[in-house]
């Protein structure tokens, strides 16, 4: 637990923006007798704060100087990875022209150090709330494209081989791998993070030549605690004429996940045999901005059908993925009355989806709105808008890049890349 082990005057990441009530009160419920609650023993204490949500636990360590030093304390740490409960919240960045999605606040060519402070927005889908997060430590030239366990994948945007930082921004802890064997451009990465290992697939936009790209080739990195490793030596060829967007690849059960294009399919990456398939997409024909997210342990695809010559509305759709691995079943379909609102929002710009737990947020493009999907509840709601956007914006659309992410306190897996 020694990568812990950070400056204690490294700053607050979270923002917070909170009033306090001014009317005070006296408690009368025993439950509450401050008596009870001080003779409390440290370390059942620090069971209940392991429990607290990290917005809530980042706003206690002001308490006193024993609450802060949990934030380096191996032994709270450890309970932390034991108990702490996992959270299904979303990462959010600007999405710049040129595939620069970090967003640059103050770079201007005065500046002090020349130092560019980047930031992201993270959004809590249970209690509907926006918190913003410290990107200063990535390097500039580097853009968010996948997450996984608490850690946020950076990739360098200069053409060749990629260079790819792992970053835990809750306790600003950074750690690099190694660089890509293959020059590429924008590739689609994949990443998933457990507690003792680590793998990262990198898939397409390989460079024939300077100005020429073709999608022929995968690289995959692992690293685990039993001490083995591959750094980039597993290799594989994408099926013929596939056609990738560049972007992340879904995890699912040993499988990555990324759609192909023209026309809609499913390309598939199985890790342990090194091999690829392709799965027929549904109503394939008829899609629109499809994307694929992962829910509750299920693959969905979320798409608009659109069939003008035929007698069926537009709606947007949700599919499942069968345990059979080729069928798709209709799991949802927005009400007709809401998906006319979104259209005309939309305004045929298209969309991106991103899934996390039971949540599915659908953002469209070229603005920072949004509709969150509860897919346990079935219920549909607009996001309301980021109140850290507006600043600095040059009269611009603002649109917003979407990541699943799950806040840890502890990411020890990164120590593995010592």
């Amino acid at each position: 637990m020694d990568t812990f082990k950070t400056s204690m005057t490294m700053p607050l990441p979270f923002s917070y923006t909170f009033t306090i009530s001014s009317t005070t009160s006296t408690h009368t419920n025993p439950w509450m007798d401050v008596r009870i609650w001080s003779k409390l023993p440290e370390r059942l204490l620090d069971r209940v704060i392991a429990f607290l949500p990290p917005p809530a636990f980042f706003r206690a360590r002001s308490v006193c100087k024993r609450w802060y030093g949990l934030l380096f304390c191996s032994n709270f740490l450890e309970l932390y990875m034991q108990v702490s409960p996992r959270h299904h919240w979303f990462l959010f960045l600007k999405n710049k022209p040129l595939k620069s999605y970090i967003y640059k606040a103050n770079n201007t060519a005065g500046g002090a150090n020349g130092r560019t402070n980047c930031e992201g927005y993270l959004f809590d889908p249970y209690g509907i709330s926006w918190y913003r997060v410290s990107f200063s430590l990535v390097p500039s030239g580097f853009y968010p494209a996948s997450s996984s366990g608490g850690l946020v994948c950076f990739v360098s945007d200069e053409a060749g081989t990629k260079n790819i930082i792992l970053f835990n921004p809750l306790v600003g802890s950074l750690s690099q791998l190694p660089p890509t064997l293959r020059p590429r451009l924008f590739p689609s990465i994949g990443l998933t993070v457990c507690p003792t290992s680590i793998d990262v697939t990198v898939a397409g936009d390989d460079m024939i030549s300077p100005y020429a790209v073709k999608n022929l080739t995968t690289e995959s990195f692992h690293i685990d605690a039993g001490g083995f490793y591959s750094i980039w030596g597993a290799t594989s060829s994408l099926p013929r004429l596939c056609s990738l967007e560049s972007g992340q690849m879904i995890y699912m059960d040993g499988k990555f996940y990324c759609m192909n294009y023209s026309p809609f399919s499913v390309l598939a990456y199985d890790m342990a045999a090194n091999k690829w398939f392709n799965i027929q997409a549904p109503m394939r024909r008829f899609l629109r901005s499809p994307g694929l997210v992962e829910s509750q342990g299920k693959l969905v695809l979320v798409a608009a059908v659109e069939k003008t010559k035929l007698n069926v509305p537009k709606s947007l759709r949700l599919w499942g993925l069968q345990d059979c691995g080729t069928t798709w079943v209709e799991i949802e379909r927005m009400p007709l009355q809401l998906y006319m609102q979104f259209a005309q929002l939309e305004g045929g710009n298209g969309f991106d989806s991103v899934g996390h737990g039971e949540f599915i947020v659908i953002m469209i493009r070229g603005t920072d709105k949004g509709l969150l999907f509860d897919i346990c509840r079935k219920r549909w709601q607009w996001i309301p808008a980021c109140p850290y956007l507006g600043c600095d914006n040059n009269g611009e659309d603002v649109e917003l890049h979407g990541l699943a992410y799950e806040p840890r306190l502890a990411t020890p897996v990164i120590s593995l890349l010592s």
